[in-house]
C-alpha cells in the first residue's frame, strides 16, 4: 500500500505514525518478545492498516553481509576504517562488500543495483553523500544504516560515528603555541566535510584564546599530498612565513614535509608540522610526524556493532557518536625562544 502522496508505505511511516522507534517496528517484525503487549498491538494494526510487507528476501534469510561504501579507496586512511569494520564483521560470521562511488551518480546508482542483487544486510557510508532518490530507495529497501564522518549534515535518518575533530584541532595548535610559536599556518581540508570545518573551528579556537591572529595563513586543501606540498609552498613564501603548521591530515603534513626539503629548510629546526589522523606512515617519517590521533580503525568497528544492532532490531546508545581523539608528539615539532 501507498502514502496519500504514491510512495511506499516504509517502516520508518510505521513508527512515525505509532508514535515508536524504527527499531521497535523491526522487533515486532521480527516477532521478538521484549515490547509492551500495548505497542505491538499498535504497531501491527498499522502494518495491517496499510498492507505493509517486508521485503521477500529479507524475510526469510540473511546474506549475511554488510556494504561499506567509500568515495575513494586510494587513502591508507580508508585501509583502516576497513580494518576495523572487517574485524568486527568476521567475528559476527559476516562479509564485508567494501565499493567505492567516486562521487559520481552513476556509480551510486550502479552500487545501488548491486546492493539490492545481493541483498545486503546493512550498510555503512563513510564520508558520503548520495542523491534523495538513492536515499529514498535505501529508507524503501528497509536496510540498516550507518554514516562515519558524514559529509555535510546527514540527511539519511541514519545513527553517525565520528571523531572529536574540533578539540583535536585546538590540541594541535595549542601544542604549537604551547612551544612559543605565534605565526601558525594552516592547511584545512576540504569545506563540504563537516570534519575539515570542525578541525579548522578547533586551530581558530585556540589562537583567539592565545590573541593571535590567522589571517592570510590558512589554505585550503583536499587532504592529499599534493594539496599539503602546494599549501606549504604558498605559506613559506609569504613575506612573513608560519613557523609552524597544522595540517588536517597526516598526507597533508607529508607535502608539507617535502616543500620544506625542496626550500632548504628542515623540520623541526626551521619549521614545525602537526598532522592529524595517525596513519601508520606518521611515525615512521623522517621525523616522525607529531600528529592528533584520529581511532579510524575503532570508529569502523563501532559503526559495524551499530549497524548489526540495527539488524536485529535493537536500540542503540546515542544516534550520534564521537570518538577521543589524541596529541600525539614526536619529533616535527620544536619549542623556540
Amino acid at each position: 500500500m501507498a502514502t496519500a502522496d504514491g510512495a511506499r508505505i516504509t517502516i520508518t511511516d510505521i513508527a512515525r505514525e505509532a508514535g515508536v522507534s524504527v527499531p521497535t517496528v523491526s522487533r515486532v517484525l521480527n516477532g521478538r518478545a521484549d515490547v509492551a503487549p500495548g505497542t505491538r498491538a499498535k504497531v501491527e494494526g498499522l502494518l495491517e492498516h496499510h498492507g505493509y510487507r517486508r521485503r521477500g528476501s529479507r524475510q526469510t534469510e540473511r546474506a549475511n553481509l554488510i556494504d561499506l561504501v567509500f568515495n575513494d579507496l586510494d587513502s591508507p586512511w580508508a585501509v583502516e576504517i576497513i580494518r576495523g569494520v572487517e574485524e568486527v564483521a568476521h567475528s559476527s560470521g559476516m562479509g564485508t562488500v567494501v565499493s567505492a562511488i567516486h562521487r559520481r551518480s552513476t556509480s551510486a546508482r550502479q552500487w545501488m543495483q548491486n546492493l539490492q542483487a545481493r541483498t545486503s544486510d546493512g550498510v555503512i557510508l563513510v564520508t558520503s553523500g548520495l542523491e534523495p532518490r538513492l536515499q529514498a530507495e535505501l529508507r524503501r529497501l528497509q536496510v540498516p544504516s550507518v554514516v562515519i564522518d558524514p559529509a555535510g549534515v546527514p540527511s539519511l535518518e541514519v545513527p553517525t560515528i565520528g571523531a572529536t575533530n574540533w578539540a583535536g584541532g585546538l590540541s594541535a595548535t595549542e601544542h604549537l603555541i604551547k612551544y612559543g610559536h605565534r605565526r601558525i599556518g594552516l592547511i584545512a581540508g576540504p569545506p563540504r566535510l563537516l570534519c575539515s570545518r570542525a578541525r579548522q573551528d578547533g586551530y581558530k579556537a585556540a589562537l583567539d584564546a592565545a590573541g593571535l591572529s590567522c589571517e592570510g595563513l590558512i589554505y585550503e586543501g583536499d587532504f592529499y599530498h599534493e594539496s599539503g606540498f602546494v599549501g606549504a609552498g604558498e605559506l613559506l613564501d609569504l613575506a612573513d612565513p608560519p613557523t609552524a603548521i597544522f595540517a588536517s591530515s597526516d598526507q597533508m603534513a607529508l607535502g608539507v614535509y617535502e616543500a620544506v626539503r625542496r626550500r632548504g629548510l628542515r623540520v623541526p629546526d626551521d619549521i614545525s608540522v602537526v598532522g592529524f589522523d595517525d596513519l601508520p606512515e606518521s611515525q615512521w617519517a623522517s621525523p616522525p610526524l607529531t600528529t592528533v590521533r584520529q581511532p579510524l580503525a575503532q570508529m569502523g568497528m563501532v559503526a559495524a556493532r551499530s549497524v548489526i544492532r540495527l539488524m536485529n532490531g535493537e536500540d542503540l546508545e546515542s544516534p550520534k557518536m564521537e570518538l577521543a581523539t589524541e596529541l600525539i608528539v614526536r619529533d616535527s615539532t620544536y619549542a623556540i625562544s
